[in-house]
């Protein structure tokens, strides 16, 4: 396998980081997969004053123009689909089923949507009987964006794309595990015409992110990560006055009720749970199930469930592949040691495999706990792993009142064929995303974005636009100026 080179992007070019030697490691077999350099604080400096440079210069771009490149860097990360998707799967250990028809199709209808946005994003003209005022909106500045390692390409698209439909210039932070397909974005923008300076890449772990936030060229932070490192990044930004989009943590509800057509229950609870490894900030991990239908659920799930191709993520027969890394893997074995200790009968996996994986890979097979309650350790904190609780319930209000039990908000979803009671119980869940007879189906065209300690703020859809955008009023006198005095 060739060892992928780990490069800062910055004022369009690439370059070695100055820190400390930095390798990641493919989750799949745990072998070198790539080398390189942290980000100094100087490397940071210097990607922020080339961020200022450039802002100057695409602020100042005719919103149309701005469309084209965006258009044309989306066609460039289309037409290197299978090659990204592999680069995801090195990097992630993520299927490749799913890397080839999500990760960089997603990024690209970002991109897409965004480029579509760009021309309409205009003030609004407010008339005072005689006089008027009008607003502009006007780029926030330059953008600290920070990435999490589950998703790289499509998170990197997520926050460039909105950034720099709005007139924004970036630096982009990927996480430290999943460093490569960032600089695939920062080249394909690149070639489509993007002014040197206004997308820049720096990699690196905890203390570039850190020299990032704290930079007082930067105006804006958006992050995805951890509720725990959403805290800390926030408050570090509100000392310097910097607007904050804080996408983070969930234990999202999903609730069955008993006139829910199963299987399609079981689809979606699979979906939340085991997709990605389960490594999805938004997935439903604590399944509710009305206590009438919870023996056929549970029949159904782990029949299916059961038969799931655990394995080397590169073969197109794998379902789910391994974890991130050791650190992941480890937590997530330990959260399952918890839930058996604290009484959870295990009714599906529950443990490591690694017969018939490769050779030093990080597998768990997806696991369902059933006999579960609300206070038990696996149900109240965020493993981000193929975990599944299963609890049930009597009533729809029990239902509401539990699932909204929980420092989090980021998902919910709800299991019904009644579809009155489907809107009147989304409407009373504290989650900023919500389904109704599915999961985790995210549109560009749908806000995402959670409640509580789930974040702040909304990525994608026009909403995000508000998010990118500072808006200036502006009072305009057509007569003569009386003064008092």
């Amino acid at each position: 396998m060739t060892l992928y080179q780990i490069r800062n992007f910055i004022d369009g070019k690439l370059q070695p980081g100055n820190g400390v030697a930095m390798t990641t490691l493919n989750p799949a077999n745990n072998e070198v997969l790539a080398s390189g350099f942290e980000s100094t604080a100087g490397d940071v400096d210097a990607a922020v004053k080339a961020a200022r440079k450039g802002l100057a210069v695409w602020k100042a771009t005719p919103s149309a123009q701005r469309a084209r490149v965006l258009f044309k860097a989306a066609q460039i990360l289309r037409d290197r689909n299978d090659e990204l998707a592999l680069v995801e799967t090195r990097d992630t250990g993520r299927a490749i089923q799913e890397t080839e028809i999500v990760d960089v199709v997603s990024g690209v209808e970002c991109l897409e949507y965004f480029a579509g946005v760009a021309g309409s994003i205009t003030g609004e003209h407010i008339d005072l009987a005689g006089n008027f005022a009008y607003t502009r909106r006007e780029p926030v500045g330059v953008c600290a964006a920070i990435g999490a390692w589950n998703y790289p390409i499509q998170i990197a698209c997520w926050k460039a794309a909105p950034a720099l439909a709005c007139g924004n210039a970036v630096v982009y932070k990927p996480s430290e595990v999943t460093p490569l397909s960032a600089i695939a974005v920062a080249q394909a923008l690149q070639e489509a015409g993007l002014p040197d300076g206004v997308y820049n890449v720096v990699q690196g772990a905890r203390e570039c992110g850190a020299a990032l936030v704290e930079h007082p060229g930067v105006d804006k932070v958006s992050l995805t990560g951890s509720a725990q490192t959403g805290a800390k990044v926030a408050s570090v930004a509100a000392g310097g006055m910097k607007a904050v989009t804080m996408e983070l943590g969930g234990k999202s509800p999903m609730i069955v009720f008993e006139d829910a057509d199963l299987d399609n229950a079981v689809s979606g609870a699979q979906m939340a749970n085991f997709y990605s490894s389960g490594q999805i900030c938004s997935n439903g991990t604590r399944v509710f199930v009305h206590e009438s239908v919870k023996d056929a659920f549970l029949e159904k799930l782990v029949a299916r469930s059961n038969t799931l191709v655990l394995g080397d993520p590169e073969k197109p027969e794998t379902q789910v592949g391994p974890i991130v890394s050791k650190t992941q893997f480890d937590t997530i074995m330990s959260y399952i040691e918890i839930g058996k200790k604290e009484g959870a009968t295990v009714v599906l996996g529950g443990e490591a495999v690694s017969e018939n994986m490769p050779k030093g890979g990080y597998y768990v097979a997806p696991t369902v706990f059933a006999d579960c309650t609300d206070d038990m350790t696996i149900v109240r904190e965020e493993i981000f792993g193929p975990v599944m609780s299963v609890l049930t319930f009597k009533t729809e209000e029990e239902a509401i009142r539990r699932a909204n039990d929980t420092e989090y908000g980021l998902a919910a979803g709800v299991f019904t064929r009644d579809l009155s009671r489907g809107h009147r119980v989304v409407a009373q869940l504290e989650a900023g995303t919500c389904w109704i007879n599915t999961y985790n189906i995210t549109p560009i065209e749908m806000p995402f974005g959670g409640v509580k300690k789930s974040g702040v703020g909304r990525e994608n859809s026009r909403a995000a636009i508000d998010h990118y955008t500072r808006v200036k009023s502006v009072y305009v006198e057509t007569g003569d100026v009386e003064a008092p005095y």
